[in-house]
């Protein structure tokens, strides 16, 4: 019997594969890069449960004409992409018709909502649990104004009772002694919890994958043998043939071009975003912090200090603009004044965005041993766990414990 080959080796596809494989199947991953190398190497390690709100809601609208004017704004398209994006646009402007955002919304706090569930499950069942922190996440504002211009997000919580406390003055700073006494007012979410180490989970969980009897190549996927409406092959471009019974899609913001070799067009982006890490902070923190007015965050992750954000569409291909990290590290210094940017690097990775926000995850329309899971934009490691449950549910033909449609691949 020929395995099952996932290809994508971030957190999405591991998880897949690790589950598949402890259920006894045979699995094989291939990745042009090591296992966590791709986004899931500089991701903000936030177990983002709170999140899930579509990115085309009224609030976000609003100021889009704002942020795009501002060079140093939260969202940035290079003008020269500009026209490739115009379909995908399209397609985020009807994701923000009321009817379509609640239906947006209820998909992914049903992901959310059963996040801890499977995660939890998984980091026992690995021996993991240490890499999960038990400290939530504090939203900031500087006054009144800033938390009511926050305040659909909040009543979106509130819609589907996530948990959140809203905190007043010195309370704030007893939680986080190094943030500016400009912040007047904060929401904590204590179920946004963080990774210690985002990367080196992925690793951790590939090596589990191994441990079981998985097997991973490295290896960028030149074609799909195809016959019988099926792919019976990945052929790789230094020339490897991998036979595959499934095959699995889970390479992020690459799934796009793989998908198009099927003849199956999925809209996917990449929403480009970048991280500093500070390795030598001259600061503590416990809790990861957002500014939802200055679009950043700050999470202790990975030895150090991570400072992430915003949001930039340049296509697959364009080179880093780096400008992007410094601007957030300015930022974070409002929030964080005694913050020192010293033993850092930059980095650059890819988000794969659909303009719905709701991730793919389910059977091709096309190819009836082919599955996808893709799209998971912000929210990758949040739902890596409840992906990997969720897809080998489906390939192994097992009932998922969720209504599988909102995320199918032929919804757009």
């Amino acid at each position: 019997m020929s395995p099952i080959v996932i290809v994508g080796a971030g957190i999405i596809g591991t998880s897949i594969a690790y589950d598949l494989q402890s259920r006894g199947k045979t699995v094989v991953i291939v990745d042009k890069d090591a296992p966590g190398k791709g986004a899931s190497f500089g991701n903000m390690a936030s177990i983002a449960v709170t999140e899930f709100m579509p990115a085309s809601r009224p609030g976000v609208w609003a100021q889009m004409p704002k942020w795009m004017l501002d060079p140093e704004g939260p969202v940035r398209v290079r003008p020269g992409y500009m026209p490739k994006l115009l379909p995908w646009f399209l397609r985020f402007l009807l994701a923000s018709r009321p009817s379509k955002l609640r239906e947006l919304e209820a998909a992914g706090a049903v992901l959310c909502g059963r996040v801890y569930e499977d995660l939890n499950a998984l980091l026992k069942k690995t021996g993991l649990e240490h890499m999960l922190s038990q400290e939530g996440c504090l939203s900031l504002y500087t006054d009144e104004a800033e938390f009511r211009a926050d305040r659909e997000h909040i009543e979106i919580l509130e819609r589907f009772g996530f948990r959140h406390e809203v905190l007043d003055g010195s309370v704030i700073r007893d939680l986080e002694p190094a943030l500016t006494h400009k912040i007047g007012k904060a929401v904590l979410f204590p179920d946004n919890r963080s990774i210690a180490d985002p990367y080196k989970l992925v690793v951790a969980l590939a090596e589990q994958f191994n441990a079981l009897g998985g097997r991973i190549e490295q290896g960028e996927v030149a074609e799909f043998e195809q016959t019988d409406n099926q792919v019976s092959a990945v052929k790789l471009k230094d020339g490897r043939r991998l036979e595959a019974s499934e095959v699995v899609l889970a390479a992020g913001a690459f799934t796009s071009r793989l998908s198009a070799m099927l003849s199956e067009h999925i809209p996917l982006e990449t929403e480009r975003g970048y991280h500093t890490q500070i390795m030598a902070p001259g600061i503590s923190m416990k809790h990861s912090i957002i500014w939802p007015a200055r679009a950043f965050m700050v999470t202790p992750t990975a030895g150090g200090i991570r400072v992430g954000g915003t949001v930039e569409m340049a296509g697959l291909d364009a080179n880093p603009d780096y400008r992007r990290a410094k601007v957030l590290v300015k930022r974070a210094k409002e929030a964080l004044p005694e913050l020192k940017a010293e033993q850092t690097s930059e980095w650059m990775g890819h988000r794969p965005a659909l303009p719905d926000t709701v991730p793919v995850m389910g059977r091709s329309a096309k190819r009836r041993n082919v599955f996808y899971a893709t799209g998971h934009g912000h929210l990758g490691l949040t739902y890596g766990a409840t992906t990997g449950r969720l897809m080998a549910d489906l390939i192994t033909g097992a009932t998922p414990p969720v209504d599988m449609a909102p995320y199918r691949v032929d919804r757009f």
